[in-house]
């Protein structure tokens, strides 16, 4: 059959829909391409890809399997993440809580995934990862290799937040409200707070950058615990714990921060950028909650005496006068408030609403608690808890504190609890040999700290001690507060809300305790997946130490074999009446292939 010969006209408009077709396919390609490489979305995508990568490792059928052969001491290891993975945060994962509500910051805090679609893979450091700079050096410079992120040294450089130099990020240790220093910055706050002599020990640094002001608080005995929330500055506080200064990842949103009330002395924003007098001053509630009574708050920047904000800086100090603080200095951009040390003049007409919370209230539940709209009695914390009736640090750490009655027999069990720690760490010391003590160890966390009588002696040490007291246990984080000491409330059930790699030395007395109910044998959860979010936390080479009953104990051996640990078991100390035997484990430095 011969070809059908069509007409030029209909040939022209099939030549030019075929051109069309064939130009419209490459400007989409090319569109894709800026829009990957150039916008946000490519972010979303890659992180996307990531979480896929990262879930292959998850499937529940799997999962279970690994965990039954693991704790049957069969050889099986758990396997290495991909390498998009060293930074992971199952609870801070942007791309899952992307998808969330952004009203009052909800999609920026915290937000765990089912135990069934949690990775069961051991989190690789960077190809480049070293062992970090030891302390004190490190508050000044880190390896740039353990976080190579430049972000927020390309945009706050300026500003002294950090730099890089050759193979180092350096933190001169400014601020965008203090570019010439926190040490000049402190000392002019020095001149209206009581920064020397003791009388302040604990303080919360809210959206603290790379935490330079709780950094160079150590320097006066005061210890700061720094906080921001995951953000698009990726690493704030990842280059906090990397240079050795408490903090931890956590947004002001819709939720309680994991603190009991009246925990500190002195509260600090530094362009924090909080809405404090938002939804009628909720933010501000949960900031007083927290303050200690007498205690100081600072906040420098927005709003204060800031252009074009003259209704934002009015409201905040309505709210302050509604509560009764007392204004101790306006200097620049820079506002002090002293609370008042008992409920003097509230509750009283303000245009906030602001009235006191019933007297039912636990102001000190703090664990995935709703933000309060309503301000906690200080009737309800002894007189005694204070600031300037407290006593001083350091006396205030071997006083009995206030809030120890929360356990009963809180005075005897207290008493008790701090002699059998101080036999414990030094038969740590001199015959386990650890390395407490020394420039090796740096960042400590306590993972069921109850009085604080594991950090309270190491108190001699270069080191800080995040002291978590599990949710499902006794109140105890109060007392530890009233120590001078700091920690978080935590369940032990999901990950903590850290990066990767933040501390040398783990510490957990009862570790069995943190994943069963109380009172009982049944699981809560399990111990395969609670250790393997141990390695995750730790630095390569870091130390752990589990003390429990020898059975407990065994099945922690053969967990720690499959995540390449190094382990030993050893006998209690001379003198302790209780059954159990102590694991002190090494986590291998390695890397992916």
């Amino acid at each position: 059959m011969g070809h059908v010969n069509l007409p030029a006209s209909k040939r022209n408009g099939r030549q030019w829909r075929l051109l069309d077709i064939v130009s419209a396919a490459i400007f989409g390609l090319v569109f894709l391409f800026f829009l990957l490489v150039f916008t946000r979305l490519g972010d979303s995508l890659a992180a996307s890809g990531r979480q896929t990568l990262l879930l292959s490792n998850a499937d529940p059928r799997q999962r279970q399997r690994i965990i039954e052969l693991v704790e049957a001491g069969q050889k099986q290891a758990i396997e290495a993440c991909p390498a998009d993975a060293v930074d992971h945060m199952p609870c801070e994962d942007p791309r899952r809580n992307s998808q969330l509500s952004r009203e009052m910051n909800y999609y920026r805090e915290r937000h765990c995934p089912p135990p069934d679609e949690t990775p069961l893979c051991l989190i690789p450091p960077p190809d480049e990862y070293k062992i970090p700079v030891q302390w004190p050096e490190s508050l000044h410079k880190i390896w740039h290799s353990n976080m190579p992120h430049n972000k927020i040294a390309d945009r706050k450089g300026h500003q002294g937040w950090m730099k890089q130099e050759g193979p180092y990020f350096i933190f001169p240790g400014g601020g965008t409200m203090f570019p010439d220093g926190a040490v000049q910055y402190i000392e002019k706050l020095g001149q209206y707070i009581p920064i020397k002599g003791g009388t302040l020990r604990t303080a919360l640094d809210m959206g603290c950058g790379v935490a330079s002001f709780g950094g160079y608080m150590l320097a006066e005995d005061i210890l700061t615990v720094s906080f921001a929330p995951r953000d698009s500055h990726k690493a704030q506080i990842q280059f906090a714990l990397e240079r050795g200064v408490p903090a931890f990842v956590a947004m002001l949103g819709t939720q309680k921060l994991p603190f009991p009330a009246f925990s500190f002395d002195l509260v600090h924003c530094s362009r924090c950028l909080i809405p404090f007098t938002a939804y009628n001053a909720t933010y501000f509630i949960e900031v007083d909650r927290l303050l200690r009574p007498g205690g100081f708050l600072v906040i420098s920047g927005p709003p204060v005496q800031w252009p074009k904000q003259d209704k934002e800086w009015s409201d905040l100090q309505s709210v302050a006068r509604a509560l009764c603080y007392e204004l101790i200095a306006v200097d620049g951009n820079t506002v002090i408030w002293k609370k008042p040390a008992r409920d003097s003049c509230f509750p009283n007409q303000n245009e906030f609403g602001l009235g006191l919370c019933s007297e039912s209230d636990d102001p000190n539940r703090a664990w995935y608690v709703k933000l309060n709209r309503c301000v906690s009695w200080m009737s309800s914390a002894k007189e005694e808890l204070s600031v300037g009736t407290i006593p001083k640090w350091p006396d205030r750490l071997a006083k009995t504190p206030p809030r120890a009655g929360f356990v009963k027999n809180g005075l005897d069990v207290f008493e008790a609890d701090s002699r059998r720690w101080e036999r414990r760490v030094s038969y740590y010391k001199k015959s386990l040999k650890l390395k407490l003590g020394t420039p090796a160890v740096r960042n400590v966390m306590d993972m069921n700290g109850f009085f604080g009588g594991f950090a309270a002696a190491i108190k001699s040490d270069p080191v800080w001690v995040m002291n978590v007291v599990p949710s499902h246990k006794a109140p105890t984080l109060a007392a530890i507060y009233d120590r001078g000491l700091i920690g978080v409330y935590h369940d032990w059930c999901e990950p903590f809300s850290t990066y990767p790699r933040s501390y040398d030395f783990i510490h957990v007395s009862g570790i069995e305790s943190l994943v069963i109910y109380p009172g009982s044998d049944k699981n809560r959860c399990n111990l395969v997946d609670l250790i393997v979010e141990v390695d995750r936390i730790l630095r390569p080479e870091g130390t752990v130490v589990i003390r429990d009953h020898p059975e407990v104990i065994e099945r922690v051996i053969r967990i720690a074999r499959a995540i390449r640990w190094t382990a030993t078991i050893h006998e209690k100390e001379p003198g302790s009446q209780a059954r159990e035997n102590i694991l002190v484990a090494t986590k291998s430095f390695w890397k992916l292939p």
